[in-house]
């Protein structure tokens, strides 16, 4: 009895011996690409429509995607926690602002795979691959593009005596007598910005000209910025003229509009839905491109404002996988791209996809425009700068120099050197 029971558990060991390899192997291929972003209604659902779309594709890879929601404060604190502490607790794949990438970039070199030769690059905007490039080499996937456009009630620009056609192609001294008529006549003051952080503004017209906080070489170009300088002067025109309505908060901006206190905003993409909680105001809305600088030749009626980028870390253990997820979806798949517009507003940085037929979509809350289309014609237009990845921090001196200008306890120039000097002082330089 002893005998055959043994022999009936060697038979069972070798059948077990004979599954279990396969199963083994089986779990050995279900890998996990883990992913960092913020805001769930925007990067994150971004990201989960990818996920989707990866398994409809490439359903052989048996990869799993796990999209991580922290706040952008958590992104980059873990970040720069795990990069300092030697690369343990990382993601697969991060977003990070293209403002801040420089940043990243330049401190941990060696922390983020390259992809030059991964992807055809010449098949997304110029500009955002020039942001996630540093020495020849580009370490991202551009993702999302901030469009800047000029939305404004095209009732009371009716109302003050001008037609849609005369908001195309302006300068911003002629934006500014529009702006003087319509605030006189319809009692609106004619556009807003936060009272105590102005730089949506200023960022827009300086990268209309070419120009930025910091040069080519990565060296601060702020006191002899002359786009910066044509910015501080319109703006303060803006607050002279009586046209220049300052909102308390980011909150207090949309509601401005969304009250009827407002006439116009220069924003991006995303920023139409903060417009359209005023639903009793569709079919009132229009955009054009924003206005340029007269003074300055190399500006256009263009510009942009943020924007994101996918990275892959480099000692990732999936990092191929993660790769290979990021070609399938984020190149060649126009389908995605759509849908992540249709239903995030995500306007991404894909050149093909601005042939399809969702940038022909008419827009009702903003008259039929071809809100989507007018976007997409910007796009191209805009001049690469370099970001210098201390974005945040040229924000905070510009807006201590802007304060000081309109309490009146300088003058431009002025304005301007304390603002450079207080950046030199926060990075060191």
């Amino acid at each position: 009895m002893k005998k055959k029971l043994t022999a009936m558990t060697l038979a069972a060991t070798m059948v077990v011996g004979m599954i279990a390899p396969a199963s083994i192997v089986s779990a050995e291929e279900e890998k996990t690409i883990t992913v960092w972003a913020w805001d769930d209604n925007f990067n994150v659902a971004v990201m989960k429509e990818a996920a989707e779309v990866y398994a409809q594709v490439s359903p052989e890879s048996n990869v799993n995607i796990d999209v991580v929601s922290l706040s952008k404060e958590d992104v980059y604190v873990k970040l720069q926690t795990a990069l300092a502490g030697g690369g343990s607790g990382l993601p697969d794949i991060v977003l990070l602002e293209d403002y801040v990438s420089g940043k990243y970039l330049n401190t941990f070199p060696d922390a983020f795979a390259d992809l030059t030769d991964k992807f055809d690059y010449s098949q997304f905007l110029q500009f955002k691959v020039d942001a996630v490039t540093v020495d020849g080499k580009t370490y991202a996937v551009p993702f999302d593009t901030g469009a800047t456009a000029l939305y404004y009630r095209s009732d009371l620009i009716q109302e003050a005596g001008y037609t849609d056609e005369d908001m195309q192609d302006l300068t911003w001294d002629e934006f500014i007598e529009i702006g003087k008529d319509v605030t006189e006549k319809t009692g609106v003051q004619m556009i807003v910005e936060i009272a105590n952080n102005k730089t949506t503004l200023v960022r827009a017209i300086m990268q209309s000209c070419g120009l930025w906080y910091f040069d080519e070489e990565g060296n601060i170009n702020i006191k002899d910025n002359e786009a910066l300088k044509a910015a501080f002067e319109i703006i303060l025109k803006m607050k002279e003229e009586g046209i220049l309505y300052e909102a308390e908060s980011t909150e207090g901006r949309a509601g401005a509009l969304n009250n009827g206190t407002v006439a116009s905003v220069v924003n991006a993409p995303w920023f139409i839905s903060s417009i359209k909680q005023a639903e009793d105001q569709s079919g009132l809305w229009k955009a054009a491109r924003i206005p340029r600088v007269s003074t300055l030749e190399n500006s256009i009626n263009a510009s942009n404002i943020g924007g994101s980028s996918w990275y892959v870390l480099e000692n990732s253990e999936e990092k191929e996988e993660a790769i290979d997820f990021l070609q399938k979806v984020w190149e060649g798949n126009t389908d995605f791209y759509d849908t992540i517009m249709r239903n995030q507003g995500a306007m991404g940085s894909y050149l093909p996809a601005y042939e399809t037929s969702v940038y022909e979509e008419e827009d009702e809350f903003f008259g039929g425009q071809k809100l989507n289309g007018l976007f997409a014609e910007i796009l191209p237009d805009v001049i690469p700068v370099n970001f210098g990845g201390y974005v945040a921090e040229a924000n905070d001196a510009i807006t201590t120099g802007l304060s000081n200008l309109f309490a009146g306890s300088t003058d431009i120039d002025g304005a301007l050197e304390q603002a450079e000097a207080q950046l030199a002082n926060q990075l060191g330089r």
